[in-house]
């Protein structure tokens, strides 16, 4: 019995294998709708869609009440906050992701980061880039050591251990960690301990957000964290922007509380270019590159695709999220 052709709405690009993949044994539209000539399209797809694969673009309550026909969304991505969760398990809907492929990535990301804020790299290639190397450097464009440094870790996930790996056990970092509940780990024994969030911002010389968006971790690091820090302390955020109150942060770094942050998310995405964060002489900002190796993102997609071609012939999905958890 030949297995029924169903109807896929494709809203971010996939790698043309996969695409051809999902082709093979459904009915394809290839829409994105942050695209103003895409988004019609996108549109007239949407009602007769029983599955949707793609990242980044919000699917709310309206949505999902459009496409009557939805029985899984496979999102490119481990966050789902893009998604109305309340509203695809009061319709049964099967809302998949991508962890695990990501972690390791994202971490090297975040302590890459530590590396340019403490070391003040990207400031200092600038310098050459722009001519300014006419002679040996002074200290006041000197940076700070990481090796040995204090690093706070808030939440303690999959990529906050892997960030907490090789700071301890790579760079010699006493690592302190925010979490609901303590992480037994073997090989963090020793290294990493469970504390309250008050004392890890008070004895940490780095800060690292790797939490989850929620309800009770947005607008966390406000002007009351950040002045609990060390005096000297860096910033950095690798996890979702609205978890820091940006104006709070410029404070914090203005006034010289804080010395440098990384900072790879923000609250609003694309960074607006009259933010004063893409300027700031004291903040490393990346284009939200946490995942974006060429390995890491085929992964994700590869993954994203089994999901969908799973959930769509009836089998459980590799990576299913439970739609009774909070976003992360």
């Amino acid at each position: 019995m030949t297995p029924e052709r169903k109807n896929v709405l494709v809203f971010r690009a996939l790698p043309e294998d996969l695409l051809q993949r999902i082709a093979d044994r459904h009915d394809v539209v290839v829409a994105d709708p942050r695209r103003a000539a895409e988004r019609a399209r996108f549109d007239d797809a949407l009602p007769s869609a029983h599955g949707l694969i793609g990242s980044s673009h919000r699917i709310g309550a309206a949505e999902i009440e459009t496409a009557a026909r939805l029985e899984v969304v496979s999102s490119i991505s481990v966050g789902v906050d893009n998604y109305d969760l309340a509203a695809l398990a009061r319709r049964g809907i099967t809302l998949c992701h991508t962890p695990g492929v990501l972690t390791e990535t994202t971490a090297d990301t975040v302590f890459a980061l530590i590396m340019c804020a403490s070391r003040r790299l990207v400031e200092l290639s600038n310098h050459v880039r722009d001519g300014h190397w006419t002679r040996n450097i002074g200290e006041d464009l000197f940076g700070w050591d990481v090796h040995g440094k204090t690093l706070g870790v808030l939440g303690f996930g999959r990529i906050g251990q892997a960030l907490a790996r090789r700071a301890a056990l790579g760079f010699g970092m006493p690592v302190l960690y925010h979490n609901p509940f303590p992480v037994e780990l073997p090989e963090l024994a020793g290294h990493a301990t469970h504390v309250p969030l008050d004392e890890l911002l008070q004895r940490a010389d780095i800060v690292a957000s790797t939490l989850p968006l929620l309800p009770e971790t947005r607008g966390r690091m406000g002007e009351r964290e950040f002045a609990l820090m060390k005096p000297g302390a860096i910033f950095v955020n690798g996890s979702r922007g609205p978890i820091v109150q940006e104006a709070a942060l410029l404070a914090a770094l203005d006034s010289g509380r804080l010395r440098a942050a990384g900072l790879d998310v923000f609250s609003t995405e694309p960074l607006p270019l009259d933010s004063p964060l893409r300027t700031h002489p004291s903040v490393t900002p990346l284009p939200h590159i946490g995942s974006a190796t060429h390995e890491t993102r085929r992964a994700m997609a590869e993954l994203a695709t089994d999901n969908l071609l799973r959930a769509l012939a009836g089998q459980a999905p590799r990576a299913a999220y439970d739609l009774t958890l909070p976003p992360t």
